[in-house]
């Protein structure tokens, strides 16, 4: 591939693109409302805190909640931002040179970097979910399997021949993701999720 070549991207990437930021722009923006609602108001109960275990409220009131000095949701906002942006692009025909992919996949990678930190942090430290930010975290993962996959079979992302074949599992990274956060979940907070049945 040359540094001239513009690559394109099949209409099931630009749409996920597309919904996925859409998504993950959601909920950012209604976790920034929640976090400004808590400024204004140390007492204010967020809508997202429902028992022990779903709660915001206790996820946005620990330093992992603005690890940057500032909250988190603000870094959503311009990342899904772009992502919609993208996607929006690509679906109206837009074709980029190797750096934008690149640029893309460093983006998406470092998102899901980011996310596995969070997860981490919100099951082992702060012992507490967040339903905003776990829509995040069911959107990051599949965009960046996406993202991932594209670049190898347009040869962005240089790989054996073997790596580059489309497949009928394409399915399987994004299953594997969510089934591995569930059981993450579910293993976390068993005590709790037994006194429920």
């Amino acid at each position: 591939m040359t540094t001239t070549t513009t690559v394109g991207a099949g209409r099931g990437l630009a749409r996920l693109l597309l919904v996925g930021g859409l998504t993950g722009l959601a909920a950012s923006a209604a976790l920034t409302f929640e976090r400004l609602r808590l400024l204004e108001d140390p007492a204010y109960r967020p809508s997202c805190s429902i028992n022990p275990v779903i709660s915001c409220g206790s996820v946005m009131r620990t330093g992992q909640a603005a690890v940057f000095g500032f909250p988190n949701p603000l870094i959503g906002l311009v990342a899904f931002g772009a992502l919609t942006a993208v996607g929006a692009g690509l679906l109206a025909g837009a074709r980029h040179r190797r750096w934008y992919w690149l640029g893309l996949q460093a983006g998406t990678l470092a998102g899901l970097a980011f996310v596995v930190w969070l997860i981490a942090q919100a099951l082992y430290v702060i012992g507490a979910l967040c339903p905003y930010c776990m829509v995040v975290w069911a959107v990051i993962g599949p965009l960046t399997w996406y993202v991932t996959l594209h670049n190898l079979r347009t040869g962005i992302l240089p790989a054996p021949r073997a790596w580059t074949a489309p497949t009928r599992f394409h399915w399987v990274g994004p299953a594997l993701w969510y089934l591995g956060i569930a059981l993450l979940v579910l293993n976390r907070f068993w005590y709790y999720w037994q006194t429920l049945l």
